[in-house]
């Protein structure tokens, strides 16, 4: 059957903006609208998330469980890259929008829909990352943005919502934007608009106040294999179960907190506020493992790509041909990424107390100091150094020192040092 209106599926969320997009698509676009929302670990309530979008104008309203896709296919990755926006971010909203965006278009092609929607700004990442994915996946689509359309800010929003009877979670009194999932929790607008204002403690939910957690914190040993977080304490746990246990874990230790000034790719910058609990704690227990079983060069180079790995992803280029060949390398790196890893979690910091694996590099017979146990051949040492300083010395008895021309002597002058011995005089 033929819609008597043109279809459009809308990236549901059930906040501010989504919500009054389901009445303007409906009314001023006139918009059969669908809604899709899907959870990755936002902890809200299918049906009351449904019933809300009925209420706003949807025709119909779909929910999916995707907390274990989004583990095992976007999270996980991003743990094996090491990747971390501008060194600080773990990327959570931005590995989320790649998921829902595939989602959409399915849902798209299975409802005879020719545009999809979403909620984002004109001034965030998010518009760029749905738009960019849904152009990869399905380039005869039309993406639909509200909120880069209509004439509101957050203030004219509310109003609008509650002039035409639709229910949003958000007041004038607390206007934070917020999104989250598994991997973290995202925090804008505000009075965090000023980066000179400390965040309010009404900004965390996830993380307990550092000074007030338990002063005798919490040790957890995190088990990995090839590279992937498969047990907490020994006990083996699915993966958004144990992504969930460490976010508890993690948060009720004041682990987690971010407080970000960062470049977004439309080029302003944008104080975030982040809690991201179990993905502090597991990367701080990743890289412990990777510093005992992977080599300096392999380090030294994945440390590179991990930050063009993380650029991508968060300027929206998931589904680009290099995201996938920098995660095929990263992939290859791991697998003797396997052993566990102890963390002391306590006041806001995550400690690593020890690691071990059965494919460390770590040799103890050769990093020991005790002669009794060395295997360490020490008379090689002075041919390697030779050799590694031959270009050096070579430099300096051809062209004279390799200090600047003008450079002074730093030791200073004998009047002004303190000698002893037979020769003081």
């Amino acid at each position: 059957m033929i819609p008597s209106r043109p279809r459009c599926v809308l990236a549901y969320s059930g906040g501010l903006d989504t919500s009054v997009a389901v009445h303007w698509l409906t009314q001023e676009r006139g918009f059969e609208v669908i809604t899709l929302s899907v959870d990755l670990g936002e902890s809200r309530d299918p049906a009351q998330l449904q019933e809300r979008a009925l209420r706003a104008g949807a025709v119909s309203a779909h929910v999916i469980d995707a907390r274990d896709l989004f583990v095992r296919h976007f999270v996980w990755p991003a743990l094996q890259a090491g990747a971390r926006y501008q060194g600080v971010y773990p990327l959570a909203t931005a590995l989320g929008r790649p998921l829902i965006a595939r989602l959409l278009v399915e849902l798209a092609r299975e409802e005879g829909a020719a545009s999809v929607a979403h909620g984002c700004t004109g001034k965030g990442n998010d518009q760029v990352r749905f738009d960019v994915a849904v152009a990869a996946l399905a380039p005869e689509l039309t993406v639909v943005a509200p909120v880069r359309d209509w004439e509101m800010g957050r203030s004219e929003e509310i109003a609008y919502a509650a002039a035409h009877g639709i229910e949003v979670p958000v007041t004038q009194e607390s206007p934070y934007s917020i999104d989250a999932n598994l991997w973290g929790r995202s925090v804008e607008t505000g009075v965090l608009e000023d980066p000179w204002v400390e965040p309010p403690a009404d900004v965390f939910a996830w993380t307990q106040e550092p000074q007030a957690a338990p002063a005798q914190g919490t040790v957890v040993a995190v088990g990995f294999t090839a590279g992937l977080p498969t047990s907490l304490d020994g006990q083996p746990l699915e993966p958004s179960d144990l992504v969930e246990r460490a976010n508890l874990l993690a948060g009720a230790n004041g682990v987690g907190r971010i407080d970000h000034v960062e470049d977004r790719l439309v080029g302003i910058k944008s104080r975030e506020v982040y809690e991201a609990p179990g993905a502090v704690l597991l990367d701080t227990a990743h890289r412990a493992l990777e510093a005992l079983t992977l080599s300096r060069d392999v380090l030294r180079v994945k440390a590179q790509l991990a930050d063009e790995w993380a650029r991508l992803v968060y300027d929206g280029l998931w589904y680009s041909h290099l995201r996938q060949c920098l995660s095929a390398f990263a992939a290859a790196t791991q697998g003797h990424v396997t052993g566990e890893v102890r963390v002391r979690l306590r006041q806001g910091a995550a400690t690593v107390l020890g690691r071990r694996s059965p494919d460390a590099l770590y040799r103890p017979e050769l990093a020991t100091y005790d002669r009794a146990g060395d295997r360490f051949r020490h008379r090689a040492a002075e041919g390697f150094i030779s050799l590694f300083g031959l270009p050096l010395r070579t430099q300096a008895e051809v062209q004279g020192q390799l200090t600047a021309p003008d450079d002074r002597p730093l030791l200073p002058p004998r009047s002004h040092r303190r000698i002893a011995g037979p020769g003081a005089g």
